[in-house]
Parts: C-alpha cells; structure tokens; sequence
C-alpha cells in the first residue's frame, strides 16, 4: 500500500539548512496499521505531509498503491488526496457552515463516490446518529473528531493518514475516539499511518517505527 524508500527532506533558515528527513525508508501493507512515534522536530509530521503530496521530498522516492508520487504533478497530488486518500488531523478541520451529514459526505462526493445508504449507518457507528443536522460549533470536541474521522472514511481512501488525531482530546475521549478509528479503518481494509507522541496510542497499532534526527531509530 505504502513503500517509502530513502526520503530526504530539508529546509531553510536563518541559521542554515536543517535536514529534518535523513534516507527514511518503511513499507505499509494493507490492512496494517503503523505508528510512528518520535521527539518533536524528528520529522514525523514532515513525513506525513510528504506522503499526503502537501510538500515533494529532495530524494527518495514514495509510492502508494504502486504509484510514484514525485512523478505526479500539483494537479495528480490533488487527485490522489482526493480520491486515495484519507486525511485526519489534530485540527478538525470541519467547514463551519456544513451540518454533520453535509460535513460526512464532503470528501465522498469530492472523488464521487458519495454513498446515501453507507451515511446512516456509519453515523450510528461514530455515535452521530441524531446529530446530523447540528453545525460543528454545537459539537464537543470528540464530537467534532468522530466527524473528521467519518468523513475520511466514507470516501472508502486506501490509505489514512492521522497526524495527533486526538491530541485535542482529554485521555478518556481519545482513547475511545481512536479505538473507533482503528476498528473502522480495519473494517475498510485500508492501511493507517498514525503520528502520535502516545504510548498508549502507539501500542494499539499492529506495528511501529521510532524516529529520531530524521532517521529510523
């Protein structure tokens, strides 16, 4: 589902170049589920957002589902966030004027594979069911999550990508909130790459990689 091999990645700054990513390289099969734990700095969130195709790597080559994401261009990136993947993260990122079922749907209809009949029941999964018409701003924040969650999902993505998902929740809601996400996504058969600072989090995954100074530690 997912192979990453030799990835580089650094920036700019005022005191020079920084090399965040330095020859990461990991594979993903479907159905499994990783977690990548490290410091803040190591690199994770940058890894993230290279396999989502938000910033292009210096070396390295990622592949999803087979394909090259350095040979796509901006337009290809897009089209594959779009209709590949699923994308959860520590902000919720909910359109404020959209009610919970129009919030749900958006993405599915996005890569048009909106499905009415798969809305019901993942609502009722995700403890929604009588909440659909409500706006995110009457939301709790595990709520709030549970929408961000649906929403990946019902675009049935091949890949999900979960940067701190519950790193806005209290331990109790997250806890729950995650253990949901990781039943929903096995359901699917689709592959989980999770950034987390969680022990906790990161034990419940079927595998994990530590990164430390922007290498496989």
């Amino acid at each position: 589902m997912l192979r990453i091999d030799g990835l580089c990645k650094g920036f700019a700054t005022a005191e020079g170049r920084v090399d965040v990513l330095r020859g990461v390289s990991l594979t993903l099969p479907a159905g499994r589920s990783l977690a990548l734990t490290g410091e803040s700095g190591s690199g994770k969130s940058t890894l993230l957002h290279l396999v989502a195709g938000l910033e292009v790597p210096d070396a390295g080559r990622i592949e999803v589902e087979g394909r090259d994401i350095g040979a796509l261009g901006d337009a290809g990136r897009a089209a594959m966030r779009r209709d590949r993947l699923g994308i959860v993260f520590q902000q919720f990122n909910l359109i404020p004027s959209l009610t919970v079922a129009a919030n749900l749907a958006f993405q599915a209809r996005l890569a048009g594979r909106d499905d009415p009949a798969a809305m019901a029941p993942m609502a009722e999964r995700l403890g929604l069911g009588g909440l659909l018409g409500r706006y995110p701003e009457q939301l709790s924040g595990g709520q709030q999550q549970r929408v961000a969650i649906g929403r990946a999902l019902l675009a049935r993505p091949a890949l999900v990508l979960a940067d701190e998902p519950t790193g806005n929740l209290d331990e109790a809601t997250g806890d729950a909130v995650f253990a949901l996400m990781l039943g929903l996504v096995a359901d699917a058969g689709a592959a989980l790459l999770l950034v987390t600072h969680s022990e906790r989090l990161a034990a419940r995954c079927d595998d994990r990689l530590h990164l430390r100074a922007g290498q496989l530690a």
